[in-house]
């Protein structure tokens, strides 16, 4: 062969390497990190930012160089439930997690167990969270984790079950193994899920991060303070009237955001291991969190219910070989969604049971697709926790809030005009038509996830009677322990 047509034949096969070379998915998220976290999101805020002086250099170098969704929402705020809706692209009612004290499934549909078939080796670390569960995570090939909530420093981790010690802050920990398990499969495509214990109560950030943000404030909103409907019912002052809402600066919860911080530095870790092994063009890397978190919002703390705050969370996805840098999309997203993604963009199909989208669409920049400009929404009640079953239905600029077997807590929001969620337009006479539509389209998103409260979701009280809250409170969420911290 002569050496220009050798060139030439070179040049092609190494091009349709590229093409047909199957992407990594990188998969890194955070706890309890709400959607506003963010440096970029802060600054994109302006004058409505709450916490202006939040600084996340890496993630926001991953919203530069890739596509920042600002419209994602969970299924389901609450831990377990989030995190088997992340691996199984289902609903609770249908992958058996409702709660965060039911192991996952053994035997249920598991994306890492179908990207197997088109030869990926998958690997779970950090933070699982189904009670206590033990042993190799379901589906996983492999995994470093551990069981409950673990603690923030000198955690044992189980190794494919088998439990060492380990030294340092947790996360940095479980970020060490997650490279090494990139390091170990470079050379075969991979998916690698990395959840990060923080920004989890008691929020004790590294020491590197622990005088961060001294003395700083967050910026007041028309919602705090205003109780849901559930809590009016609750406890020895039921009949009191909500106070006005604080105005200028109020404190806030320090803690959680020295942690974010240190989410920030081990996404950094990761964005360097992949650049100096050259993988950063074929790989998608998304980062986001399992739900959203109250900060006094709604007299709440801790997340479960409908309002805003607890749904909606951080999604970002670099793919530099396919996703135009520096864009935002402000299509609905969910956290059901990366099964099908990461499926559809490794060339394997979707299974009819999976209940999200392919983001492929999305990511290729198209306007042409339809997609979906509502989704349903239920958090089953949790024995001991005061949030009643929720269910609602969000659109783009509404939402309807019903809590079953309470019609008389029926919540109706328009989100253009109340963006803080702060008068339920239920009774409104002037709303009765954005009632009725908002009515029409749960009835047809409950259909198409084919809602239930199953038998395994923990009962409420049969006399209909809520515990007082929990940790409602930034004050008491701000409390170090020793010991393994409760489920929430």
């Amino acid at each position: 062969m002569r050496p220009v047509s050798l060139l030439l034949f070179l040049i092609a096969t190494a091009v349709s390497a590229a093409e047909t070379r199957k992407p990594n998915f990188v998969y890194v998220f955070s706890d309890d990190q709400r959607w506003d976290a963010l440096g970029v999101v802060q600054r994109e805020q302006g004058e409505k930012a709450r916490f202006p002086w939040l600084r996340t250099p890496n993630l926001d170098r991953l919203a530069a160089e890739g596509l920042r969704f600002r419209n994602a929402f969970v299924v389901n705020s609450l831990c377990a439930p989030s995190r088997a809706s992340l691996v199984t692209g289902q609903y609770g009612h249908v992958n058996g997690v409702t709660n965060n004290h039911t192991a996952h499934p053994e035997n249920n549909l598991s994306l890492p167990g179908l990207l197997r078939t088109a030869g990926y080796v998958s690997g779970y670390f950090g933070k699982w969270h189904h009670g206590n569960q033990s042993g190799k995570r379901p589906g996983f090939d492999t995994s470093a984790s551990f069981t409950g909530q673990g603690v923030y420093f000198d955690c044992p981790i189980e190794i494919d079950g088998v439990k060492r010690p380990t030294t340092g802050f947790v996360d940095d920990v479980t970020t060490g193994f997650a490279m090494d398990f990139i390091r170990t499969n470079r050379e075969r495509p991979f998916l690698m899920i990395l959840g990060l214990k923080t920004c989890h109560g008691p929020f004790t950030p590294p020491p590197r991060h622990e005088k961060a943000y001294e003395g700083e404030q967050a910026r007041a909103v028309p919602n705090l303070g205003l109780k849901p409907p559930y809590l009016k019912t609750v406890g020895p002052k039921a009949a009191a009237t909500a106070a006005a809402a604080p105005q200028g600066l109020v404190p806030t919860n320090l803690g959680m955001f020295r942690g974010i911080n240190s989410v920030d530095d081990n996404v950094g870790r990761l964005l360097a291991l992949l650049d100096e092994l050259k993988l950063s063009e074929d790989t998608v890397f998304v980062f986001s969190s399992d739900n959203g978190y109250y900060l006094g919002e709604h007299a709440l703390g801790d997340k479960r219910s409908a309002y805003e705050e607890s749904l909606r969370i951080p999604m970002v996805v670099r793919y530099p070989r396919a996703v135009k840098a520096g864009r935002t999309d402000d299509r609905m997203v969910l956290n059901v969604d990366p099964t099908p993604t990461f499926l559809d963009l490794a060339g394997l199909s979707v299974p009819k049971e999976v209940h999200g989208r392919s983001w492929r669409p999305l990511l290729e920049g198209r306007d042409d697709v339809a997609w979906r400009d509502a989704y349903f929404y239920c958090y089953f009640y949790e024995r001991g926790f005061s949030v009643p079953t929720t269910t609602a239905v969000r659109t783009a600029d509404a939402k309807l809030i019903k809590y079953p077997g309470h019609d008389e807590w029926t919540e109706v929001f328009d989100l253009k005009a109340d963006p803080y969620e702060t008068r339920n337009l239920a009774k409104a006479p002037e709303a009765a038509d954005l009632r009725a539509r908002l009515e029409a389209e749960y009835g047809r998103q409950a259909t198409a996830v084919g809602f239930r409260i199953p038998d395994f979701a923990d009962q409420p009280p049969a006399d209909g009677s809520l515990p007082s809250p929990k940790d409602a409170s930034e004050k008491k969420s701000g409390k170090k322990k020793k010991k393994s911290e409760p489920a929430k």
